[in-house]
């Protein structure tokens, strides 16, 4: 069972001057090597329709934490679990072996229904999706991945690339998940000045090139590092191989405000 879908992609996330990516703006893109996913929620198959009426009723009650329920906190809290907590998660694994081939691909099921959640604006759900989804399947870069972007859509952004970096770990070559992350540590830097994430920003899209030299995107955001590195000649070499890629994704705020601090050396842009 492929559940495979196009992935919330997070936009540029730069200056407040220009390309800035409101809490609820995402893109959507798909990721290198992954299909987008067979059918629609409504269109699921007998096994995924029987699967997902369990899916609602499991742990949704769960409220140890004071104000809610400790599924709608990231990885659970990533805190010792209660004996009622681990009843319950074994009931649902011991479902889930019996409804898919195999955990993994319960995770990707859960994940994609993450997903759609996310897509919906219902945010605390999909938080529970991606946990789900990260309990079957610990090494499952969407878990991480979808819970980072929920946590981006929430304001906490030290949160999205905590979570968006165990991702990496398990998928260390994945260069849109890296994007990502080189995009969120770009506006941590903006908001809290602290050069480790732009050197981290840096090095993840020097990788990214390196693996993908025909990412656009990630050209222009090297750009947008040097820039805020006060190296105007490399910020304008790397945008120039941002447009030689792609003329369409240039961001052209951007593009005045380097073309404010120092002279396109090309000639191109005036």
């Amino acid at each position: 069972m492929s559940v495979r879908i196009n992935l919330m992609h997070l936009s540029l996330v730069v200056f407040p001057l220009f390309a800035v990516a409101q809490p609820r703006q995402l893109i959507t893109s798909a990721r290198s090597g992954d299909s987008v996913r067979q059918a629609s929620s409504d269109k699921r198959t007998t096994e995924e329709r029987k699967q997902a009426s369990k899916e609602t009723s499991t742990n949704e009650t769960n409220t140890d934490v004071v104000g809610g329920s400790v599924n709608l906190l990231p990885l659970f809290g990533e805190r010792p679990k209660t004996a009622a907590q681990i009843d319950e998660e074994i009931h649902f694994l011991n479902d889930c072996d019996r409804n898919f081939a195999s955990r993994p691909e319960a995770s990707d099921f859960f994940a994609a229904r993450g997903w759609d959640y996310v897509a919906d604006g219902q945010l605390d759900t999909a938080t529970h999706r991606f946990n789900l989804s990260w309990l079957l399947n610990n090494r499952n870069p969407d878990a991480y991945w979808g819970l980072g972007v929920v946590s981006y859509q929430k304001n906490d952004i030290p949160g999205a690339i905590r979570l968006l970096k165990k991702g990496l770990i398990v998928a260390d070559t994945n260069v849109v998940l890296m994007d990502d992350l080189a995009a969120l540590q770009i506006k941590n830097y903006q908001q809290k000045k602290d050069p480790t994430d732009l050197a981290e920003s840096e090095r993840l899209l020097l990788k990214i090139v390196a693996l993908n030299p025909a990412s656009a995107s990630s050209y222009q955001k090297l750009s947008v590092v040097n820039y805020l590195k006060a190296d105007y000649e490399k910020s304008w070499d790397y945008f120039h191989q941002a447009r030689t890629l792609d003329l369409s994704i240039l961001d052209l705020e951007f593009l005045n405000e380097l073309l404010a601090k120092q002279p396109d050396p090309k000639g191109v842009f005036k």
